[in-house]
C-alpha cells in the first residue's frame, strides 16, 4: 500500500495552489492523509480526484469552520497509525507528540503544524511530519508518501521545490 501524505497546505490564505509536482507524486498512490490545515474543503476534492483523502483538523481550519475530526486512527495492514494535527508548542515537541501517540495507541504518529518535515524514530513510536508544500518554514517545501508491506513501514520525504524566504525590507544608512 502507498500512501500520499500531506499537511498545512493553507489554500487560498497564505497560498495559491498545491504545486502540480504533488499531483504527481501522489498519481500512484491508494489513499492520501492530510495532517491539517487545509483551510478550504476544496483542497480535500482536488485531493479526492486522485483518491480516498482522510483529513483532520488543523487550528486554522477551526477559524475557517471547517468540521474535521481532531484525530484519526487507522489499521494500516497491522500497523496503527495516527493523524493529527500536532498543536503541541514549541512546535514539533517531541515528547508532546510521543504523548498524544500513546494516548491513541498508535506505533506510528503523523502531524503537521512544523511546517517542515521529519522522521522522528522513538524506542515505541515513529513520528512523521511531511512538512508543507505551500508555506513552508525555513524549509524546503516537502510532502511524504509512506509504503505499508507486510507489517513494514518505509516513509521518504519528498522535497518539491527550493526553501522559500520572503526577503525583509532593511534600510541603508
Amino acid at each position: 500500500m502507498l500512501i500520499g501524505v500531506i499537511s498545512d497546505t493553507h489554500i487560498p490564505e497564505r497560498a495559491q495552489t498545491i504545486p502540480k509536482i504533488v499531483f504527481e507524486t501522489f498519481k500512484d498512490v491508494d489513499l492520501i492523509l492530510h495532517a491539517g490545515d487545509l483551510v478550504s474543503l476544496s483542497i480535500k476534492e482536488q485531493l479526492e480526484a486522485i483518491n480516498t483523502t482522510i483529513c483532520v483538523q488543523g487550528n486554522m481550519d477551526r477559524y475557517m469552520g471547517l468540521k474535521l475530526p481532531e484525530r484519526k486512527k487507522l489499521n494500516l495492514e497491522g500497523i496503527e497509525i495516527g493523524l493529527t494535527h500536532g498543536e503541541v508548542y514549541p512546535r514539533g515537541d517531541t515528547q508532546q507528540l510521543h504523548y498524544i501517540g500513546l494516548e491513541m495507541g498508535v506505533e506510528v504518529l503523523i502531524t503537521g503544524h512544523t511546517h517542515w518535515s521529519f522522521i522522528k524514530e522513538l524506542p515505541d513510536m515513529i513520528l512523521l511530519n511531511p512538512g508543507s508544500p505551500t508555506v513552508p518554514r525555513l524549509s524546503d517545501p516537502s510532502i511524504m508518501t509512506i509504503e505499508v508491506e507486510n507489517g513494514q513501514l518505509d516513509a521518504k520525504i519528498v522535497k518539491i521545490g527550493d526553501p522559500v524566504c520572503k526577503a525583509l525590507n532593511f534600510k541603508k544608512s
